[in-house]
Order: C-alpha cells, then sequence, then structure tokens
C-alpha cells in the first residue's frame, strides 16, 4: 500500500509548521490533492517549467519545493509569464506541487543547519529567535491521575524547551467543588461538597499545538470539567527563528576560511566586505536574503556573516565589525534540496525519491 501525498505533506509540516512562515509566504499545497496517492517525489529549490517537465517524465506526480511558485493570488492563467505556465503544466498532467518554505528556513534542523554543517560549525543556535509563539498551560488534576494526563500532553508536544523534553512544574494542594445535580462527576456525587488532593501543573505549549494539547488533555483528565489557564508568553522560542550561528573547530586566516567556503558551498564567486586581518572562528549564516539579520550577527559576535542579495549600501553597514559575505540566493539554498530529500527518506523509505538535476539558478557568471 503506497503512501497519500497528504501523508507527506502532514510530516514535512510536522518538522516545520506552518505556524512558523512568515506573514507573506505561501508555504502550502499549491497545486494537487493530499487524498492523490504519491506514486514519486521531486525535490528542489524552485518549481519551474523545467522542472515539471522532469517530474512527468520520472513519473514522480509530487514535487517538494523550497521557493513557492506562488506567493500572490493569480487572476488568470493564460501563460503570460512562467509562473502561470508552470502552474498550468503541472495542473493538465496532475502533478501536486507543495513549497516549505520560510518554515523551513526558521526551524532549527532547518536550512540553515544545513549550511552550517556544510561549513563544520559546532554549538550553533539560532541568530534571530522569534518572540511570541510559546504559551504556559496551567491545569489541576487529581494526584492520582497526574502521570496518565502528563504523558498524554507531552506527546501532544507540550513541555519542550530546547534539547529537554517532558519539562513541567507542579505543585501539590486540594482542590475543591461541589457538583450540581445535572453534572457528571468522576469524583464525589452530586450536590455534596468533595475535596481532592490535586496537582497543579505548568507547562510549556507552542502556540500552534494549542488545540492538540488542549484536546489531548481533557480527554485523559478524569474530571468533567476541567480548570485550567493558558497566557500568552513574551519568551524567545531558541528552537525557531532566522539565521544561525556556530563556530569553526579551529580558526582560520581570512583568505583561507573564503576558499574553504567557497569549496563546501560549491562557489564560483564570493562578493565580500575588506578583509580585516583577524582569524574566522565565529561564523553566522542565513539562507537567501538575510541583511536584515547584520545587527544581530554583529551583537553575536561573529567574524563572517554569509547570506545574499546584498544591495551596495547594505555593505557599508558593517562598518569594520566583521566581514559581509554575498554568496548568491540560489547558491546558499541548493543544497536545501539534498535536506529535503533527506527527510522524507526517513520516514518513507520505500517512496520513488529523486533531486532535481535542472539547474533552476536565474543569474550566470563569467
Amino acid at each position: 500500500m503506497g503512501y497519500k501525498i497528504g501523508e507527506l505533506i502532514s510530516w514535512l509540516e510536522s518538522i516545520a509548521p506552518p505556524a512558523y512562515q512568515e506573514s507573506y509566504d505561501n508555504a502550502t499545497l499549491i497545486t494537487g490533492d493530499r487524498n492523490w496517492e504519491a506514486k514519486g517525489v521531486l525535490c528542489t529549490l524552485d518549481c519551474t517549467e523545467e522542472v515539471v517537465e522532469e517530474a512527468i517524465s520520472l513519473g514522480a506526480n509530487l514535487i517538494v519545493a523550497h521557493h513557492p511558485i506562488v506567493f500572490r493570488g493569480l487572476k488568470s492563467f493564460t501563460g503570460k509569464n512562467y509562473v502561470e505556465r508552470t502552474v498550468i503544466k503541472a495542473l493538465k498532467n496532475d502533478i501536486a506541487i507543495f513549497a516549505i518554505h520560510t518554515n523551513l528556513d526558521h526551524v532549527a534542523t532547518g536550512v540553515n543547519k544545513r549550511i552550517s554543517d556544510r561549513l563544520g560549525l559546532q554549538q550553533t543556535k539560532i541568530l534571530q529567535p522569534k518572540k511570541q509563539l510559546l504559551s504556559k498551560l496551567e491545569f489541576f488534576v487529581p494526584t492520582n491521575s497526574k502521570e496518565e494526563v502528563l504523558q498524554a500532553i507531552f506527546k501532544a508536544g507540550a513541555g519542550k524547551i530546547g534539547e529537554y523534553s517532558n519539562c513541567s512544574f507542579q505543585s501539590e494542594g486540594l482542590g475543591t467543588f461541589t457538583p450540581s445535580e445535572k453534572a457528571n462527576p468522576a469524583i464525589g456525587s452530586k450536590g455534596n461538597p468533595e475535596s481532592v488532593e490535586e496537582t497543579k501543573v505548568e507547562v510549556l505549549v507552542p502556540n500552534h499545538l494549542f488545540g492538540k494539547v488542549l484536546g489531548s488533555m481533557r480527554k485523559n483528565h478524569p474530571y468533567e470539567e476541567v480548570a485550567y489557564f493558558l497566557t500568552s508568553l513574551e519568551n524567545e522560542n531558541q528552537e525557531v527563528g532566522a539565521g544561525m550561528v556556530g563556530e569553526l573547530e579551529t580558526g582560520m586566516d581570512e583568505v583561507e576560511f573564503l576558499d574553504y567556503m567557497k569549496s563546501k558551498m560549491e562557489l564560483q564567486i564570493i562578493k565580500h566586505t575588506a578583509l580585516l586581518g583577524k582569524k574566522i572562528k565565529k561564523v553566522a549564516v542565513c539562507g537567501g536574503a538575510g541583511i536584515f539579520l547584520l545587527n544581530d550577527a554583529k551583537r553575536a559576535g561573529a567574524d563572517v556573516f554569509i547570506t545574499s542579495d546584498v544591495k551596495y549600501h547594505e555593505f557599508f553597514d558593517t562598518e569594520g565589525k566583521l566581514i559581509l559575505c554575498d554568496i548568491g540566493h540560489y547558491e546558499s539554498e541548493i543544497f536545501t534540496k539534498e535536506l529535503l530529500g533527506e527527510l522524507l527518506s526517513q520516514n518513507f523509505p520505500n517512496i520513488a525519491l529523486y533531486l532535481t538535476k535542472v539547474v533552476t539558478n536565474p543569474t550566470s557568471y563569467r
């Protein structure tokens, strides 16, 4: 029995939740049906007409792309530009196109981790963690039912802090209540005051998992009515955000590092600010257009910041604090197709899986 396209998408979205994408993004299923059987998957950075043709020739009916082919609403399908032509070709040939973009950029195991790994960076962490993605859930449960409810909400995604799971704070107390005549109490009887040894539990919950965690709590809680509080937090989520920073195992001279990066990232050219005569040890990276992270890279003490799409005057903003390298948008993210292939192969080992051979880079060098 094969896999449904929706199963593959759900797996990828469990790793990079859609809630983590930027507001302008369109990381979603763009064409096709989640209920289609997945006959083969083609992983790519960009989805173009040539990539759709490649999928057809391979017998693959799902293209998993990093960049969405559609960012804004299309008002006509006349084939007047490459976006419309790509979508038309996919629709005519029953090809599903799924994009996983800034949500994959923002997770600690995503695009920037792949760049960091290629450069051999250690002790990596998010360069600009996102805020307001977490809430604190507090609820009260009979102490003898505590473990069952805890394990259920942990399984649903609560209680994770960085590399630690099953995190909670617990305090003991006495809960009191009087069931009405219409109640159906699990403990006590209608109309009679009751007191129960209870545990107050506090856990962190990612906002996009509210419904799942609360549903699991209610399902496994013995009480008909569960007392709980949900509080939004300003805390940074250290596992979600833009860019990444880490350290080389051994510091390098600047020219040595640039040559090293050129080899590891398979670059033809590097555009960079003036060399500073310092060792390169701490490295900040951001796949795609990441100049908005320049000040974060400075604050992190990075010796070099690697990104793309830097404008002329933005190079001046380094003010001699670090080396800014523009390696090209395509070049910074091309290895994302390998990441996507590896993520899918972990959970779907028996599906036909391909990495595109089409070079979708719109720029050339001489």
